[in-house]
């Protein structure tokens, strides 16, 4: 910049509120993993009890509808906060009129959707061996 030039001011805003979208996806991400991995890891450790017959005849299919359902809300909240997300930056893009990078948060999410549709596949349909 040369001496006479004015200083351009930074426009920092755009990108502190950019950040705060990615950390609330890391938190939906954080939420979702340990929801879809208690809930498979509920519907795995009955499903061993039962297949082992340790306690007898296990009563009931509480524990794996359980754990079906933490996967199902998981993926769906997953899903969700993509959604989110993306509406959010498409409208600060749209204030702004900067465009919106894409970032790892959002690559990590949509990987953490698609782990857990695959592991609804699994429960619901045994597509890969236990």
């Amino acid at each position: 910049m040369t001496e006479n030039s004015p200083a351009k001011p930074l426009d920092l805003g755009y990108d502190r509120t950019r950040m705060a979208a990615d950390r609330t996806l890391m938190a939906w991400i954080r939420t979702s993993v340990s929801m879809i991995s208690f809930g498979f890891s509920i519907y795995k450790f009955f499903q061993y009890l039962r297949e082992s017959d340790v306690l007898g005849q296990f009563p009931g299919a509480g524990p794996k509808f359980i754990g079906e359902a933490l996967v199902i809300l998981g993926t769906t909240l997953m899903g969700l906060a993509i959604a989110e997300y993306l509406v959010y930056l498409k409208w600060l893009s749209q204030q702004t009129g900067r465009p919106f990078p894409v970032s790892t948060p959002l690559i990590g999410a949509l990987a953490i959707t698609i782990i857990g549709l695959l592991i609804l596949l699994n429960l619901f349909w045994r597509v890969w061996p236990a």
